[in-house]
């Protein structure tokens, strides 16, 4: 049920971010605007509110609206919902003011999150973790809010946690850097962008102010078409802080007078302006926090010769994720494109395709298992600086009549689910081996080692970001003897590359006889 709106809702925003000015500053100080180059872009600042208290921007909402609670509010304590940074803030405020906080997170939050919340609050907050989605913690919080009467914190749907969230718009008056001619402000429920944008256009009328969602995630663009708040059925959960269903009603009301409009950003795209981000200000940002700065760099054309603000929102972002971040679509600067291809299957047929087809191109992802007896169908993901480079080799493949599909963002290869039969294998071994990252290391490996009776059965690649790429390679041989004589000879250092393990013919049978049949 949507709410009712003051109809001077602007007017209380405005008067309330003046008010919050004096309260929010007991528990954390202003972050810095940083300019980040762009080679070719227009001039972009970065709102650092990652080095805020909670690396997060959320500690001005929530510490603007828990400072102003009564008496006896206080003495009921808080309950509140949160993916995680609306969390650390009103733990934060928790402490800092002896007040009880209990707070609702979903199961699948960031350990670093928690952590970050209990470090915060210490012993004045608890962790309940229910549901799978931040709309299950909403819904759990709020019956604990009616079970024990304790004052729900909103993480955005709230007047004071809007303007508190306004205060980084002040400081960003306040900095001498502007005005700026474009903002671009990511949206989850929307209460920082209600509370930024209205500050924003109260001094700087012109600026353009663009809200940034998520496509799987853009609860405020169908709001805005629908005229009202509305629930979608499910969000992606890659940018978890701005993974919110249905964006609130008093940022909604704020939102749809004060935004010009709303663009979408791909997970693609936040992750390669994460890259940009640490590239740039050598600074970690989880994905949310680089929702604003990968519409900037999508829309850079546009935005020639004007200057462009972003806010950098916040950066709890869990280790393993950064590892998976950085090993997703978009993590690289350069242009890439996954083929397969249908070769005969004839021993030396795989480096004469790299010969003919692939030269000059980094082979950054190798996929391929001997499923057939004549024929083959390897899996490569070529990279190369520019696209025309990449357009190129098709055109490359249909002159040397080979047949080929472009499998870009297959599921099957981003999943690595390599088919393989060992029942076509008569004496294999398999070497788990390094290459180091250079143009040519896995072409002069398959040259000068993988020769004569030795025939590629298996193949799995792919670079690591490390200075070395490592792969699990099968090869099979006619006889034992012939392997044994080529395992002799396998110098453990060569050419472009590394031994690190031959594994022996037991271990090597095991391997095969648990390859998907």
């Amino acid at each position: 049920m949507t709410r009712n709106v003051p109809a001077n809702l602007h007017d209380q925003i405005r008067q309330e971010i003046l008010l919050a000015r004096e309260r929010v500053y007991h528990f954390g100080q202003p972050t810095p605007l940083e300019k980040i180059i762009v080679p070719g872009g227009p001039e972009i600042w970065v709102k650092r509110e990652d080095l805020s208290p909670i690396k997060a921007y959320k500690w001005r909402g929530a510490a603007n609206r828990m400072a102003t609670l009564t008496d006896l509010e206080a003495a009921r304590g808080v309950v509140t919902a949160s993916a995680g940074n609306h969390a650390q803030g009103v733990a934060l405020a928790a402490k800092k003011l002896g007040i009880r906080a209990r707070v609702y997170m979903p199961r699948s939050t960031p350990k670093v999150k928690q952590d970050a919340v209990l470090a915060h609050g210490m012993e004045y907050v608890s962790i309940h973790l229910t549901g799978d989605s931040y709309d299950d913690a909403v819904q759990a919080a709020r019956e604990d809010e009616a079970a024990t009467k304790a004052l729900y914190i909103h993480a955005y749907d709230d007047l004071l946690v809007m303007a508190g969230q306004g205060t980084l718009a002040d400081e960003i008056i306040l900095s001498g850097h502007g005005p700026f001619d474009v903002a671009y402000l990511q949206i989850g429920g929307g209460g920082m962008a209600a509370g930024v944008s209205t500050w924003l256009k109260t001094y700087w009328p012109g600026i353009e102010i663009i809200g940034v969602e998520g496509e799987g995630q853009a609860s405020m663009k169908a709001a805005i078409e629908a005229g009202e708040p509305v629930t979608l059925k499910q969000v992606d959960l890659f940018c978890d802080g701005t993974a919110v269903k249905r964006a609130g009603d008093l940022p909604f009301a704020v939102c749809k007078d004060t935004l010009d409009r709303i663009t979408t950003v791909t997970n693609a795209e936040v992750t390669s302006a994460i890259r940009k981000l640490w590239e740039g200000l050598r600074c970690i940002s989880e994905p949310s926090g680089a929702m604003g700065l990968a519409a900037a760099l999508a829309e850079r054309d546009r935005l020639a010769g004007k200057k462009v603000l972003v806010i950098l929102c916040g950066a709890n972002v869990d280790f393993l994720q950064i590892g998976r971040i950085a090993q997703s679509e978009g993590s690289s600067t350069r242009h890439s494109r996954t083929l397969r291809v249908r070769i005969p299957e004839i021993p030396g047929t795989m480096r004469k395709l790299m010969d003919d087809c692939f030269a000059g191109l980094d082979i950054t992802d190798f996929q391929y298992g001997k499923t057939h007896n004549d024929l083959a169908w390897p899996a490569f993901t070529l990279a190369s600086e520019t696209a025309d480079a990449l357009a190129a080799v098709t055109a490359m493949l249909d002159t040397h009549d080979l047949a080929w599909q472009d499998i870009t963002g297959a599921t099957d290869i981003g999943f690595r689910a390599i088919p393989f039969r060992s029942d076509l294998l008569s004496n294999p071994i398999f070497l788990r081996l390094d290459f180091y990252e250079r143009p040519g290391a896995l072409h002069d490996f398959l040259e000068k080692r993988v020769t004569g009776n030795a025939n590629l059965a298996y193949f799995n690649y792919r670079q690591s970001g490390e200075r070395i790429g490592r792969a699990l390679i099968g090869l099979d041989f006619p006889s034992s003897y012939e392997r044994d004589a080529f395992l002799m000879s396998l110098p453990p250092q060569g050419e472009g590359y590394r031994l690190c393990e031959a594994l022996d013919a037991a271990t090597s049978a095991r391997l095969a006889a648990a390859a998907t049949q």
